[in-house]
């Protein structure tokens, strides 16, 4: 009850044009998550529509290397956009990522199938794929740092982190329309007409949206002053804060490769699922995975966002020394479906102190910056994750999925330090002063 209080508190004490424009931030997160999690749920079935038949092998490769394909121009573009929202906003980014999602959904639902037009059949749709992949990338940047440049600490943890429950939303309620196609045998082409209203609706609500004040102030200031003279604007991006945000950033791939893709393979070859089951079984975790991230956002109005993320790591990294041994004894996917919980309650990750992370960043380099880390942390696991986890499996067994997490997690934890000594020197980490003082000299001093 008292967390519930702290929320509403921290919400009414924006005024009534701050909430909306997280209302709006919201429901345009929600929808670009739903719209991009479609196919992925879709693909049992769109694969073998949209590319060539061939043997069960043959056809799970060629599945892994178009989702592999469709994460690795991300980065390429991520810089194109970073650049233009340093350069002339945040907002006009979030309208633009918007419409590629809707043109995608809409080219989907009237694409003609491998029967029809053949190899362009596949071409096109693997554009549209990555077509949703880089409009992703843009929308998760520029909705973040958005709500971040409006807030201030600590409401900036809170309003930040809420993103987080409408990506969880879009993604269970993607999983709820495929599991109703499966369920009451409805076209799939349905489905993306219903993705492309909802982009259309998202579109609508952004345009409204202005500015935000931090990057207003910041231009303001940079046309009075020239350049040289102008340390906000000649600061430079400390590396061990770029490799830091990386490191951070890696995780949650492997952890949704793993979770939703790794391991429907196991429903599928193990224990013999159907699509329809597999999709069953997702609902639940994403479900599951929604309640937490809701969950955090009412904690992190009372605990300091690094802290509970470096609580759920401790976790997390004393279950993954069990996690082969339990894989390998399961024997229903009830005791699967048990460990994937468990990793989706305490996976590694920036939620809910994604904010505390990218803040980092100068102001006309941290869309730049940001955006280009997210989507390569999400271009080189997925690159190879689908071949990674196939060859250490099959060499190792399950144990051989320690080769990918251990590293992952000294990663993060040394990644997890930096980031408090940041804040340490900021003096946002909520620690008596004279711990705050000595950190703050030693810190500097290392530079």
């Amino acid at each position: 009850m008292g967390q519930h209080n702290g929320t509403v508190k921290i919400f009414s004490s924006l005024g009534k044009e701050k909430i909306k424009t997280i209302g709006i931030l919201q429901l345009g997160t929600f929808l670009e998550y739903f719209d991009l999690m479609l196919y992925l749920h879709l693909a049992v079935v769109l694969d073998s529509l949209f590319f060539p038949p061939s043997d069960p092998r043959t056809s799970e490769l060629t599945s892994a290397m178009v989702f592999s394909l469709t994460f690795i121009l991300r980065p390429c573009f991520a810089l194109i956009f970073g650049y233009l929202g340093d350069t002339f906003g945040r907002k006009p980014i979030i309208v633009f990522t918007t419409i590629t999602m809707a043109l995608s959904c809409i080219i989907m639902a009237n694409l003609p199938t491998y029967e029809k037009i053949g190899i362009f059949a596949s071409v096109a749709m693997v554009l549209c794929r990555v077509m949703q992949s880089i409009s992703s990338a843009g929308e998760a940047s520029s909705a973040d740092i958005y709500l971040a440049e409006m807030a201030k600490p600590p409401l900036r943890y809170t309003v930040v982190s809420s993103l987080e429950c409408a990506y969880g939303a879009g993604s269970f309620l993607a999983l709820a329309i495929v599991n109703a196609v499966f369920y009451f045998g409805l076209e799939w082409r349905m489905v993306f007409w219903i993705g492309a209203v909802i982009a259309v609706v998202g579109f609508v609500a952004k345009v409204k949206l202005k500015e935000t004040p931090d990057f207003v102030a910041a231009k303001a200031e940079k046309s009075e002053m020239q350049k040289s003279s102008q340390p906000t604007i000649n600061k430079k991006v400390n590396k061990k804060t770029f490799l830091a945000y990386f490191l951070v950033q890696w995780c949650l791939p492997i952890y949704f490769y793993f979770t939703y893709i790794y391991c429907s393979s196991i429903l599928k070859n193990t224990f013999h699922y159907s699509a329809a089951e597999i999709v069953n079984h997702n609902m639940i975790i994403a479900l599951v995975e929604f309640a937490a991230s809701t969950f955090l956002v009412f904690l992190s109005c009372k605990i300091y966002p690094l802290k509970i993320v470096k609580a759920r790591g401790i976790i997390f990294a004393s279950f993954i020394i069990f996690m082969p041994y339990l894989l390998s004894q399961m024997a229903s996917p009830l005791h699967l479906l048990g460990i994937q919980l468990f990793i989706t309650l305490f996976v590694l990750g920036n939620h809910p102190a994604e904010a505390i992370f990218f803040m980092h960043f100068p102001i006309f380099k941290r869309f730049t910056y940001s955006g280009f880390l997210y989507s390569l942390s999400r271009a080189v696991p997925h690159a190879v994750n689908a071949f990674l986890f196939v060859y250490l499996v099959g060499k190792f067994g399950y144990y051989g999925l320690l080769f990918i997490f251990v590293p992952v997690v000294i990663g993060y934890f040394i990644s997890l330090s930096h980031f408090e000594q940041l804040e340490k020197l900021s003096g946002d980490y909520p620690l008596p002063d004279s711990e705050r003082e000595k950190g703050s000299l030693d810190f500097a001093q290392s530079y």
